[in-house]
């Protein structure tokens, strides 16, 4: 059953069920539903079309090592004159490492590549991105650059934060220890707190969830020392 899941990543358990049949495995449509969960191949539903390097199924493996899995979303904010802002966030699910800080007024998807791209040069591309399904992580330039890097997309599922609970972690010790104890006067103010708010969170700050080091410590990689994202 794992292999034809692996092979017919859009099946559901009924037509994994005629498969078995068809190759004479002695099972009725209700063991076929049973073993199909218990090996959590079911299907996500409204997994955007078209996503060519989108994870389909409820396979998730803890993350191993640096640049295993990260986790990627937007915070909102605003200037001392009142124009919103938009923070791209991402970090590491292993070593806790956020990679970039990255404010912009708005953000398109092409936006969101360039800056992975950016980043990604100096500290090495990871082998999975958790993302919401908001327009920009759906968008075709982030598609094509996770297709043409070797990267999967794990989307998560709509009104499930659960799903990519440690960047929810993140954000809100962002939005406690910086966004709410700042003013922006700018926004190139706005890049210069967020970044030495980044460096010490990398490198200074203790971590309980990793035995109260510092995620750059976890970076197995010369770019540990968090390199300046300007």
């Amino acid at each position: 059953m794992r292999e034809i899941c692996q092979t017919r990543v859009r099946f559901g358990y009924r037509r994994v069920h005629v498969l078995l049949k068809r190759e004479g495995w002695p099972i009725n449509q209700k063991k076929t539903y049973r073993i199909y969960r218990e090996l959590g191949m079911q299907l996500r539903n409204k997994t955007p079309k078209r996503r060519v390097k989108a994870k389909l199924r409820e396979d998730r493996a803890e993350a191993v090592g640096p640049n295993d899995v990260w986790a990627m979303d937007f915070v909102h904010d605003q200037l001392a004159t009142g124009r919103k802002v938009r923070v791209l966030t991402v970090v590491d699910t292993f070593s806790r490492y956020s990679p970039v800080l990255d404010p912009r007024f708005s953000y398109r998807g092409e936006d969101v590549v360039a800056t992975l791209e950016r980043v990604c040069s100096r500290t090495g591309y990871p082998k999975t991105i958790r993302v919401d399904q908001g327009s920009e992580f759906i968008s075709r330039d982030l598609d094509l650059w996770a297709y043409q890097r070797g990267v999967t997309l794990d989307f998560s599922r709509p009104g499930k934060p659960t799903d990519n609970a440690f960047i929810e972690a993140f954000n809100g010790r962002l939005r406690a220890e910086c966004l709410s104890a700042h003013w922006f006067l700018s926004l190139a103010d706005a890049a210069e707190k967020l970044e030495a708010w980044r460096r010490d969170y990398n490198e200074q700050r203790p971590h309980g969830a990793i035995g109260n080091k510092v995620p750059a410590a976890l970076m197995k990689s010369a770019h540990a020392t968090s390199p300046c994202c300007q």
